[in-house]
């Protein structure tokens, strides 16, 4: 019988179902000039029909998701009048987006890396316009909240799904470049939901808004499906993808190496941006309303703009030799930088500080793309998600511990005081630092012990009496089996630890959710009560 023969050093050299050596500069080092990759686009595809089919598609729907996250700031009067609604109410309605994007995140993943980002993002977009009609049809605040819930669960791919998508058909070297775009023209949604909407709202009402943001999600997920092309032919490392789970992704050293500064920063500038830079600028520097509206308009064109620059200067900085792990650093330390002027408040003009901050809401376009060289095209989607779950984890950390801390200190004519805000960004503040101590430590070199000679090719290739080359087939079809029963057994368990992660994640939410409506309900009814006694 005649054996196929490989090179001698392939089983040494070849990656078996995730299990390769993890090389030294898997994780650009701040230091490590990067190797020269080939230029070539997928299926030598020209970039005019990336844009058009693959960018501007998923562009789209990321902008939706944006519109929908921020719009409840601009029709909370207006549903307050309507039906009622106390803050708390407010408060639950507003939050319940962000919890069912979270819990979307983790099995998102698993769905791209199956399906692809194409089918999978038009079924979750047409989730979103049906919570959208919902939304801009419902009699009650309970019919509100699960139109709500929807849109969250609809929108939670958005971003995963574009950046996907540009995994899989963009060049490696022009990623970087193509998450700028993506983010870019998404949180241009943040724009569009402040005065174009107040607009659209005055004049077709905000259930003839809600309705029309439905329409232009379906047209989306339309257009995704229409234009999108299908997924590309299978590489040589899918086999390696498929056998990586969740929990393989979150026990990669090389992934805790970047998550931590990548989440502290990222996520706390969302919280930052999201919820506490306007009673920052209302209550410690004593800024009017329309002062502060203008500063939160201005932040919302930075984080856009910043997602662009960001790419932009990672591509260019690559070509020079610059790692984009230099360039994330470099942006994170700035952002630091800026917090810290906030916490000792330099004198520096109000609207400086908040710019660098909200920029650095658009580092997802350095870190995602790093994540993505870590770990197989077929696997990108687990990875993304994996890192963006830490992401709106922090977010919510970092909102919920800020009030916490700021209700440490009594409140001085309806205002905290300015040392309780100083207090609170100076321990985010310090958490983020230790986070870039972290990732910008020297690596040590691994230590490679010598004696190749007891390999397994050796007593496999005595037993079955033929040379060491000859038997290289044999040995990786044996360490393909029990690769394969290895991953058949822990798939159930990885799965069910991040089921209930995600259980644990979604109840601790819900039960702070819930306290802070209990709270603010006996507030409400010890208010109502002393009224009564005076009167």
């Amino acid at each position: 019988m005649a054996i196929a023969t490989l090179p001698a050093h392939a089983s040494y050299l070849r990656p078996t179902y995730g299990h390769a050596a993890d090389s030294d500069g898997a994780l650009p080092r701040i230091l490590n000039k990067p190797a020269v990759v080939q230029v070539k686009t997928t299926d030598g595809d020209p970039a005019w029909r990336l844009v058009a089919t693959v960018l501007l598609p998923f562009a789209a729907g990321y902008y939706l998701s944006y519109v929908f996250r921020t719009i409840n700031a601009l029709i909370s009067g207006p549903l307050a009048t309507e039906f009622g609604l106390s803050a708390a109410d407010l408060g639950l309605l507003t939050a319940v987006l962000f919890l069912t994007f979270g819990a979307v995140q983790l099995p998102l993943g698993a769905w791209l890396d199956r399906f692809g980002p194409r089918r999978v993002q038009a079924a979750l977009l047409s989730v979103a316009a049906i919570g959208a009609t919902i939304f801009a049809c419902a009699p009650n605040l309970l019919w509100l909240i699960l139109g709500r819930a929807l849109i969250g669960f609809g929108v939670g791919g958005a971003l995963m799904g574009g950046l996907k998508a540009i995994v899989l058909w963009w060049p490696a070297e022009r990623i970087a470049l193509a998450n700028g775009w993506l983010i870019t023209l998404g949180a241009l949604g943040a724009v569009t939901a402040t005065a174009p909407a107040e607009m659209l709202i005055a004049w077709i009402g905000w259930r003839g808004l809600f309705l029309l943001l439905a329409a232009l999600a379906a047209i989306a997920a339309v257009l995704i499906l229409r234009f999108v092309p299908g997924r590309p032919a299978r590489g040589p490392d899918e086999a390696i993808g498929a056998g990586m789970t969740i929990r393989t992704i979150y026990r990669d050293a090389r992934f805790w190496r970047l998550a931590p500064l990548s989440a502290t920063t990222i996520g706390s500038a969302w919280a930052l941006q999201g919820l506490w830079a306007g009673p920052w600028l209302a209550d410690v520097e004593g800024l009017p309303r329309h002062d502060v509206v203008t500063h939160l308009l201005w932040m919302a064109i930075a984080l856009s703009a910043s997602a662009l620059i960001l790419g932009t200067a990672g591509d260019r900085l690559r070509r020079r030799g610059v790692s984009l792990s230099a360039t994330f650093a470099i942006a994170t330390g700035l952002a630091m930088l800026a917090q810290l002027a906030l916490v000792l408040r330099w004198p520096v003009p109000t609207w400086l500080p908040w710019i660098a901050i909200a920029g650095i809401g658009a580092g997802t376009v350095l870190s995602y793309t790093i994540v993505a060289e870590l770990f197989p095209k077929s696997a990108s989607g687990r990875a993304s998600g994996a890192l963006n779950l830490l992401h709106i984890g922090t977010a919510f950390a970092v909102q919920l511990g800020t009030g916490f801390v700021l209700d440490l200190w009594p409140m001085e004519a309806g205002r905290h005081p300015p040392v309780a805000f100083q207090t609170a960004l100076g321990i985010n503040l310090t958490l983020q630092a230790a986070t870039f101590l972290w990732f910008v430590r020297p690596r040590k070199r691994p230590i490679f012990a010598n004696g190749l000679h007891v390999h397994p090719i050796h007593p496999l290739a005595a037993t079955l009496g033929v040379p060491c080359a000859n038997a290289t087939p044999y040995l990786q079809a044996r360490r393909d089996w029990r690769s394969r029963q290895t991953i058949s057994q822990h798939q159930a368990s990885a799965w069910r630890a991040a089921a209930l992660l995600s259980v644990t994640t979604m109840a601790t939410i819900g039960i702070s959710l819930l306290t802070q409506v209990g709270t603010t309900a006996t507030l409400h009814r010890s208010q109502v009560t002393s009224n009564a006694s005076q009167q």
